[in-house]
C-alpha cells in the first residue's frame, strides 16, 4: 500500500464533530476486508447507502415475529404490521415535513414516483404544445419518464443549460418558462456535479408561470435538511436505499389537492374503495395509489433509517460531509491532469458531498477498476446522465461520493492510492 503524506490544509469551515468516529460501530459491512486484508473503503454513496445495525434488526423482527399483510386482516399479526407499515409513512412525513402522511405515496423506488406523476398527472393535464422544463444535468429517472409522457401527448421538452463551473444556469431555465410551461422537474442536488441547485427561487419562477415544480430529491435528502415547505414544490421524490434504508422502497410527496385530483395509476386490490363487475370507485389518499400488496419490511426499514438519520441530525451531518468534501476536493486538485466535474466547495460551499472527475488520456473503469483492487469502492461510467457527459464531450466519469461514515483517512488513501493507479496506468498505456 502507498504510504500516506498529510492531508492538505483545509480551511473556511470550523471543525466538525466526526460523525464517523460516532456511526462507524453501528454498519458492519464496513467493518470487512478487501482484498489482501485490507481495509474496505466504500466512496460509492451516491449509488447507495450502506445500512445501519438498527434497519438490519427492524427488518429480521419484521419478517421474524411480525409477517402478516397490512389494512386487510383483524388478526393481531396484521395489526400489529399495519402499525408499523403505516408508522413508516409517518416518520417520512415528518422527515421532509410534510403537512400530512396522506401526502407520502410509497413506491418501489423514486423513478417509479415519477412516473406516477408521469402516468397519473401528465396524462390528465398535458396537451399537445404544453411544455415541461428540464435540466441537462437530470438523472435519467427525470429524463426517460418525460420522454414519454411528451410521446403520448404530444408536449415538448425544454432542457436548462449549465454555467461554466457547472451549476445550473438560471437565467437561461428563465428564459425558457413561459405561459406554456407546466411542469419544471428537476434534482436538487446533481448526482454527477454535486451542485445544489435554487429550488426555492426556481418554485417562485414556475408558479409565476402558472407551472408545477417536481424535485428529485434522492441525493438532497440523506445529506441535508429538506422540507418541503420551505422549498415550496409541489412534488417530491425519495429513496430508501440511498437513506441508509432498504432497496426497492421509495416515496412521492406531493400536495394534498393535487394528490386527491389524480386518478389511480395503477389497479388493483388496496386501492379501491368498491368493486363492481363492471366499474370500481377509489380509496381514499394515498391508498388509491398503492396498488397490490405494499413492500412492507422495506417500508418499515425505511422508517427506522429515518428514525436513525433524524437521531444523529441532518445539520450534523451536512457539516461534517461539508468538511469531507473540502478535503476530497483538496487531495484531487493536486493530481496533475484529474478535472473535476461541478462547482468547487469554494465556488458552492453547499455542494454535494461527491466528485465526479476524469483523468486525461485515462478511461474511468480502469482507474476504478485499480482502486478496487486496493479495496476502494468508487463508481465509473455515467452514473445514469448520458446528456450530461454528452454535454461535456466525454463519454464517461470516475466519481467518489462521500457519506457521514467516511473518514478523513480514507479520503487521503484514496487519493494516495489514485495517484499511484494514475501513474501505472500512464506508464503502461
Amino acid at each position: 500500500m502507498t504510504a500516506l503524506s498529510p492531508s492538505p490544509q483545509v480551511t473556511g469551515l470550523e471543525p466538525a464533530e466526526n460523525l464517523a468516529r460516532l456511526t462507524r460501530p453501528d454498519f458492519p459491512l464496513l467493518a470487512q476486508k478487501a482484498c489482501l486484508g485490507q481495509p474496505l473503503i466504500y466512496l460509492d454513496y451516491a449509488a447507495t447507502s450502506q445500512k445501519p445495525r438498527p434497519v438490519l434488526e427492524a427488518l429480521h423482527h419484521y419478517y421474524t415475529c411480525d409477517n402478516a399483510n397490512v389494512h386487510r386482516g383483524a388478526h393481531q399479526l396484521s395489526a400489529r404490521s399495519t402499525e408499523a407499515f403505516e408508522g413508516a409513512r409517518s416518520k417520512t412525513a415528518a422527515f421532509i415535513g410534510a403537512a400530512s402522511p396522506n401526502e407520502i405515496v410509497f413506491t418501489r423506488n423514486a423513478s417509479e414516483a415519477i412516473n406516477l406523476v408521469a402516468r397519473s398527472w401528465g396524462e390528465a393535464n398535458l396537451r399537445v404544445g404544453d411544455e415541461i422544463l428540464l435540466s441537462v444535468m437530470e438523472h435519467h429517472s427525470n429524463l426517460v419518464p418525460w420522454q414519454m409522457l411528451a410521446a403520448r401527448t404530444g408536449a415538448v421538452l425544454r432542457h436548462g443549460g449549465l454555467t461554466a463551473t457547472g451549476e445550473l444556469d438560471l437565467q437561461d431555465l428563465k428564459a425558457q418558462l413561459s405561459e406554456r410551461t407546466r411542469l419544471v422537474s428537476l434534482a436538487q442536488v446533481s448526482n454527477t456535479l454535486g451542485c445544489l441547485n435554487p429550488i426555492e427561487e426556481i418554485a417562485r419562477l414556475a408558479h409565476g408561470v402558472g407551472a408545477l415544480l417536481l424535485v428529485d430529491a434522492c441525493q438532497s435528502l440523506p445529506h441535508l435538511p429538506v422540507r418541503v415547505a420551505q422549498l415550496g414544490a409541489d412534488f417530491l421524490v425519495g429513496s430508501s436505499h440511498k437513506l441508509c434504508g432498504p432497496t426497492g422502497m421509495g416515496f412521492l410527496w406531493g400536495r394534498e389537492a393535487l394528490l386527491e385530483a389524480m386518478p389511480p395509476f395503477l389497479g388493483g386490490g388496496e386501492m379501491i374503495e368498491e368493486v363492481q363487475l363492471s366499474s370500481s370507485t377509489w380509496a381514499g389518499l394515498p391508498h388509491k395509489f398503492e396498488a397490490g400488496t405494499p413492500a412492507i419490511g422495506e417500508a418499515i426499514g425505511m422508517g427506522c433509517a429515518l428514525d436513525y438519520l433524524s437521531g444523529l441530525g441532518l445539520e450534523r451531518i451536512h457539516a461534517w460531509e461539508q468538511q469531507l468534501t473540502r478535503q476530497l476536493f483538496a487531495r484531487l486538485q493536486a493530481i496533475e491532469g484529474l478535472r473535476i466535474l461541478g462547482p468547487t466547495p469554494e465556488q458552492q460551499p453547499d455542494r454535494g458531498a461527491l466528485a465526479a472527475f476524469t483523468v486525461e488520456g485515462l478511461h474511468a473503469h480502469d482507474i476504478a477498476a485499480l482502486l478496487d483492487s486496493a479495496g476502494i469502492c468508487i463508481r465509473s461510467g455515467h452514473h445514469c446522465t448520458q446528456p450530461l457527459h454528452r454535454h461535456y464531450g466525454i463519454s464517461g466519469s470516475a466519481r467518489a461520493s462521500l457519506g457521514f461514515t467516511t473518514t478523513p483517512e480514507e479520503i487521503d488513501r484514496f487519493a494516495e492510492e489514485l495517484t499511484g493507479s494514475i501513474a501505472f496506468l500512464r506508464e503502461h498505456s
